[in-house]
């Protein structure tokens, strides 16, 4: 039986449902997810688009093309960093969410610190899980 997992923006206005698990579970220290965030990382999950549902607030939903080829997506009334995605290449039809937006708890069975050549250099990161530079 698979898991649905339910996330909201901050102020509530998007409601959302992923129906598989996320997987891929990144920490993101680049500069774009950082200031994305306010944050030392952006922790992200990646599922196929197709099991992505908006339940409210779909009119809420901002768009932001971060680069050539990344959308970002956030709450246009809170400013709640949602969802990322390619618009192109290999994995155009899957999205990232931002796992802090979930309302339930959701532990991964991997997870890894990705881009930490960016990490700013207050925060030391601990040895729990994989670093990719």
């Amino acid at each position: 039986m698979t898991q649905v997992h339910q996330g909201s923006c901050l102020c509530s206005a998007v409601h959302y449902e992923l129906l598989v698990s996320p997987k891929a579970v990144s920490h993101c220290h680049c500069s774009q997810c950082r200031k994305g965030h306010g944050a030392a990382f952006a922790s992200y999950g990646s599922i196929p688009r197709s099991a992505l549902r908006t339940l409210r607030g779909s009119a809420s939903i901002k768009t932001y093309a971060s680069s050539e080829t990344v959308l970002r997506e956030f709450c246009m009334e809170c400013g709640s960093t949602l969802f990322w995605s390619r618009s192109e290449g290999q994995f155009a039809d899957w999205v990232s969410i931002a796992l802090g937006t979930l309302d339930a708890p959701f532990l991964p069975q991997k997870q890894k610190h990705v881009h930490v050549d960016s990490a700013v250099p207050w925060f030391k990161s601990s040895n729990l899980c994989p670093q990719v530079g």
